[in-house]
């Protein structure tokens, strides 16, 4: 946003300009709603929050060094008057401001923009696609939980001018989230990874699950791409015939000709496609047919090798001091993601002992005990050794067959796991975000580096 001045930055967002910038003619290079975060070159963004408002912290952001303010109009006098330079930036409602500043810098950049969806495999995916195309294209991808309607204009307008590719994940918690994140970042390209059992408890069926996801499909403009897992019939009634659908899997139109543990040639419209990897993990190597089949609908032929590497707490593999290697996928946790990281435990070869760790999924509703239960019979082929993190988790131990340790929260676990390990594991470590086992791995990634 550097080149575009105060006022053309109110315009796109239709915010009134109470004051200028401090340096005519410049505009900020990011924006920010933490008042922490500010400082040279920052637009800070002053949202309502549950127990403040972020407006009345806009003073602070100014002294910090901000180039500015988007607050609420009610907060204007006081803003004004605390700090006597800076651009404050007005509006009724500041969040939709953020959302319309964040849409006009998506056209003024003029990068062709992916968004991606889906129950399970989305982080993966925008990761996989940030590997494949950045050799190719300068390519900004969403970062850490950046994928709801605060953090996607937050990872758009950190954009810089020149950015070719927008790759932007896109998360949901009820009906009508994905409608509105397509509005904002209005994506040439559409990918839904998966469809699968998450957040039933809000949506109450995967029949309503398939249609939040299909939003993205909905919001595709006629002739762009959407590409879709084959075969997946939940979302069959959603597909448009004015757009180009893309299948990626098994009978696809993006699908394997051959793998190897190192190398993989991918047939994709009778293109032929060879990527040297760095992982095997199943799950991962089903994420990148979408993520090729993402870059072909950019005009982007992907090839030769392949570094992934992973966001934080989505399946980093880790070999600690102590012997152990640390499999970590802390960070979100459902059924469909349950089975493949198990799989991948299953998969890893260290001459030692297999341990799960796993914790409570979340907004699973009424069928909540059926599928934990159902894990925990997963779990036996795989695993040697459960640890249960969690009062929904506990009802996998009663199905594993095998040595089991149950605990009531991720301090437990924390305290437990290093005692139980020897070296040459390998451990896992799973649950959705609100269990908190991001603890259990730093934890033991302490004890074992002592």
């Amino acid at each position: 946003m550097r080149r575009w001045d105060a006022q053309q930055l109110a315009r796109a967002a239709g915010a009134q300009l109470a004051r200028d910038a401090a340096v005519a003619g410049e505009g900020p290079a990011r924006a920010t709603i933490d008042s922490r975060a500010t400082g040279a070159g920052a637009l800070f963004v002053g949202l309502p929050g549950e127990h403040a408002d972020g407006g009345g912290f806009a003073g602070a952001a100014l002294t910090n060094g901000a180039w500015g303010v988007l607050i609420s109009r009610e907060h204007a006098e006081a803003v004004l008057a605390a700090a006597p330079s800076g651009a404050v930036l007005t509006a009724d409602d500041p969040l939709e401001a953020l959302q319309r500043l964040a849409n006009a810098w998506r056209h003024e950049l003029g990068a062709k923009v992916i968004g991606v969806t889906g129950s399970t495999g989305k982080t993966s995916t925008k990761d996989l696609l940030l590997s494949l195309l950045s050799p190719f294209k300068l390519t900004v991808a969403s970062q850490a939980n950046f994928n709801t309607e605060i953090g996607l204009p937050l990872q758009i307008l950190g954009a810089p001018s020149g950015t070719e590719v927008l790759v932007l994940e896109m998360g949901m918690r009820g009906a009508g989230q994905i409608a509105e994140l397509a509005s904002i970042a209005q994506p040439d390209v559409g990918v839904i990874v998966s469809v699968g059992p998450v957040h039933l408890e809000l949506l109450g069926s995967m029949e309503a699950i398939a249609a939040a996801k299909a939003e993205l499909i909905a919001s595709l403009a006629p002739g762009a791409t959407a590409v879709v897992p084959a075969g997946e019939q939940l979302l069959a009634p959603h597909l448009r015939a004015e757009l180009q659908t893309v299948s990626f899997g098994a009978g696809g139109d993006v699908d394997y000709v051959s793998q190897s543990p190192t190398h993989v040639e991918i047939d994709a419209h009778g293109e032929r496609i060879e990527l040297e990897l760095d992982f095997e993990a199943a799950h991962l190597r089903q994420d990148l047919l979408a993520a090729v089949a993402a870059a072909r609908a950019i005009g982007v032929t992907p090839g030769g090798q392949l570094e992934l590497e992973l966001s934080p707490g989505r399946g980093q593999r880790r070999v600690l001091d102590g012997g152990v290697t640390l499999l970590d996928d802390a960070y979100n946790a459902n059924p469909m993601s349950m089975r493949a990281a198990l799989d991948q435990l299953g998969a890893t070869e260290t001459g030692g002992r297999r341990v799960a760790v796993l914790g409570d999924m979340l907004e699973l509703g009424p069928t909540a005990e059926t599928y934990h239960r159902e894990i925990g019979r997963y779990a036996g082929a795989t695993a040697d050794i459960l640890i249960t993190v969690g009062p929904l988790a506990a009802a996998m131990a009663e199905e594993f067959p095998a040595e089991h340790h149950v605990t009531a929260n991720a301090q437990a676990a924390a305290a437990l796991l290093p005692g139980l390990l020897q070296s040459g594991d390998v451990v896992l470590v799973k649950a959705s975000n609100g269990v908190g086992l991001k603890l259990v791995c730093e934890t033991l990634t302490a004890v074992t580096a002592a």
